[in-house]
C-alpha cells in the first residue's frame, strides 16, 4: 500500500510518500481502507520531531483520524463487515491507503455524509466533547471559552457547547474567522490581535477551552469564575509561564490536563461507545453538528497542507484524499 512516511524529523521536504507493508488485524481487529484522513498539528509536531506516536502505532507515518471502509475484519471481530463506512481515532499510521484498529474503536460513519466530511469529525469532536461534557462539566447557563475558536476542535467545541445551552466566547487572532465562526453558535468573538482577550471577556467564565499554553495560563485563571475549570489541550504558545497562583485556591479553579492521542485502548472504547449514543445521531446533511471542512487536499500533496495549516491559513479541518488510481 502507499504511505506517507517521514524517518527524519525536518521541514516538509522529510514527507516522503511510499510502498509499505498492507498491515494485517489481529484478533478483534478490522483493517480499514482509507479514503480521507484528517491532518492534525500533532502531525506537523511529529513531523519536527516533537510529539513520537505511542507504542503500538506507527512510529513514522503520521495520521491520527480516518475515514473509510471495512476492508478486512479480522478474527472475532464480528461488529463490522467489508465494505461498512466507518472512521475513528488512532495513534498514527491514518496517512496510509489501510490501518489496522480495534473493533470496538471504530464509528460508523453517519448517513448521507461523504468520506471528506466524516474524516472531520474524529479527533476535533471525540476531543472537544470529551473535554466540555466529560472533563469540563459544561451545563446549561454557564459561559465557555474557547481558544483557537476557528480551529478544528474549536469549531467543534463551539458546536457542542451551544447544543449544551452555553454562552460560547472565543478568541482568533484574525476577524474573519471569528465572523465565520458566528454561523456554528459563536456569541462573542474576541479578536487577540488587537487587545488581550482578558480585558475582553466581561463576566468571568465557567470553563476554558486552551489550547495556547504558557503564555495564556495567568489570564485564564484571572477570567475563570469560582469553581470554574480550565481544560488544557495544547501548547501552540508554549509551555513556560510565571503566572500567580492564587486565584486557584482563591477560587477552588481546576486545571484539567487531556490529551486523546496517548489514551490507552481500556479508555478509547468507553468514549468512542458514549459518542456514538449521545453525539453521533447529531450529525445530519442538515444539522444540528456539523463536521467544518476548511481545505481538502490530496495526500500525494501533504506537504503543501502542512504548510497551509502551520501558517494558519485555515478555518475548520484540513482534510487529505487519496487520489484514484
Amino acid at each position: 500500500m502507499r504511505a506517507i512516511v517521514h524517518a527524519a524529523a525536518g521541514g516538509t521536504e522529510v514527507l516522503e510518500l511510499r510502498e509499505v507493508p498492507t498491515p494485517e488485524p489481529g484478533p478483534g481487529q478490522v483493517r480499514v481502507r482509507v479514503r480521507a484522513a484528517g491532518l492534525n498539528r500533532a502531525d506537523i509536531l511529529q513531523r519536527w520531531g516533537r510529539y513520537p506516536a505511542p507504542p503500538g502505532w506507527p512510529a513514522d507515518i503520521p495520521g491520527l483520524e480516518y475515514a473509510g471502509e471495512i476492508d478486512v475484519p479480522g478474527a472475532g471481530a464480528a461488529r463490522w463487515h467489508a465494505g461498512d463506512r466507518v472512521m475513528g481515532l488512532v495513534g498514527g499510521g491514518a496517512h496510509a491507503e489501510a490501518v489496522v484498529v480495534h473493533q470496538d474503536e471504530v464509528l460508523p460513519i453517519p448517513a448521507g455524509l461523504p468520506f471528506t466530511d466524516a474524516a472531520a469529525i474524529p479527533e476535533a469532536f471525540l476531543t472537544a466533547y470529551d473535554a466540555l461534557a466529560v472533563r469540563g462539566r459544561l451545563r446549561a447557563g454557564e459561559r465557555v471559552l474557547i481558544h483557537a475558536v476557528g480551529s478544528g476542535v474549536g469549531t467543534a467545541a463551539t458546536q457542542l457547547a451551544q447544543r449544551l445551552g452555553a454562552t460560547v466566547l472565543g478568541t482568533s487572532r484574525q476577524a474573519t474567522k471569528l465572523e465565520r465562526a458566528k454561523a456554528y453558535g459563536l456569541d462573542v468573538g474576541i479578536d487577540t490581535s488587537i487587545a488581550s482577550f482578558r480585558d475582553a471577556v466581561g463576566a468571568p467564565v465557567n470553563v476554558i477551552l486552551d489550547v495556547l499554553g504558557g503564555p495564556a495560563f495567568a489570564d485564564n485563571l484571572e477570567v475563570l469564575a469560582l469553581r470554574g475549570r480550565l481544560v488544557m489541550l495544547g501548547f501552540l504558545q508554549g509551555t513556560r509561564t510565571e503566572a500567580d497562583l492564587t486565584p486557584i485556591l482563591r477560587k477552588r479553579l481546576e486545571i484539567i490536563g487531556s490529551v486523546m492521542r496517548a489514551r490507552s485502548l481500556e479508555e478509547r472504547i468507553p468514549l468512542v461507545r458514549e459518542f456514538a449514543e449521545r453525539v453521533l445521531p447529531m450529525f445530519k446533511p442538515d444539522g444540528p453538528l456539523l463536521p467544518v471542512v476548511g481545505a481538502v487536499f490530496p495526500l500525494t500533496d501533504l506537504a503543501r497542507a502542512h504548510e497551509a495549516m502551520e501558517r494558519d491559513e485555515t478555518f475548520g479541518k484540513v482534510v487529505l484524499v487519496w487520489d484514484t488510481r
